[in-house]
């Protein structure tokens, strides 16, 4: 039996291999396409704000926010207990909370954080009570001005009580919190601060803790360097990081803060970055505007 076969001529075959060359070309381009824009979204996430502690202590909430929108800066932490000019305490009536809320709701400034100086390694029982239920108030005080994270201290060790003791009563203490939290649509963040709040010891307690609402704050000490290194230190709270981490100087050689971006961008972190600096100058908002600068190009060189 005879069967028509058609003999593929050179030129047909060049063709083909062609057309799968475009194809295969025309789906790489697009894969890259698709990667860069991922990585732009991923980028565009990470944002440059301010926390009030101490460049923003004597402005008052008109003022933070102005001063916010001429630096370029669109997200801002109140830090509380110390009677900075914004007023945002937790003597504030209903109505003033709300009137605080509103007044953030209509600007382009976003509340991102409430910061409070509680800490949760005191050796007192009642000192330690205190410090938990004035953290719950906080956490409600935070929800009620339209925000949705609460900053928290770790803080230290203490002579004749054991490091362990005290790293299971901090993540006691944060399970406690993180129930309220989670009831009212919030965030408890454990800053690294203080001798407790080394990165290594930040892994120990959230190996503790059981509420998911409880996240580690980066706080871009030198010391996250130290050990095993920045990245393996990094690695170790990375599956735990907070919306909102605390920058110093951006041009500080001993902080490799474009390795941490690098190392941001790579976990898909997204949030607030807060200015937190204590150094005069005589033009805050300028000030404010050039770190900007700096974190957004290394943003934009981030990999």
């Amino acid at each position: 039996m005879i069967t028509n076969h058609r003999t593929m001529s050179r030129r047909d075959f060049l063709a083909g291999g062609v057309g799968v060359a475009v194809g295969i070309c025309s789906l790489g381009g697009l894969r890259q396409s698709t990667l860069r824009a991922a990585e732009s979204s991923a980028k565009s996430k990470m944002r440059f704000g301010l926390t009030t502690y101490t460049w923003g202590k004597d402005w008052d909430i008109p003022t933070l926010i102005t001063n916010c929108e001429k630096a370029g800066l669109y997200g801002v932490e109140l830090r509380t207990s110390l009677n900075y000019a914004h007023g945002v305490e937790l003597t504030l009536s209903a109505s003033q909370r709300a009137a605080v809320k509103q007044r953030f709701a209509d600007s382009p400034v976003h509340l991102v954080s409430i910061a409070c100086s509680e800490r949760l390694d005191w050796p007192e029982p009642d000192k330690l009570r205190a410090a938990i239920e004035a953290s719950k108030t906080h956490l409600q005080l935070s929800h009620d001005v339209g925000c949705d994270v609460l900053r928290v201290f770790p803080n230290q060790f203490h002579r004749d009580v054991p490091r362990e003791r005290t790293i299971e009563q901090i993540a006691r203490a944060l399970d406690e919190l993180g129930a309220v939290a989670a009831g009212l649509g919030q965030e408890v963040s454990l800053e690294a601060h203080g001798p407790a709040g080394e990165l290594p010891t930040m892994r120990a307690i959230m190996d503790r803790v059981t509420q998911r609402s409880v996240r580690v704050r980066l706080n871009c000490d030198a010391r996250d360097a130290q050990g095993q290194g920045f990245v393996a230190n990094f690695n170790m709270v990375k599956d735990f990081l907070s919306r909102i981490i605390h920058l110093h100087d951006l041009g500080d050689p001993k902080y490799p803060y474009q390795l941490m971006v690098d190392l941001l961008l790579q976990t898909k972190w997204h949030g607030w970055a807060l200015a937190e600096r204590d150094d005069t100058v005589p033009d805050r908002v300028l000030a404010l505007t050039e770190q900007r600068h700096a974190w957004e190009a290394m943003i934009e060189k981030a990999h």
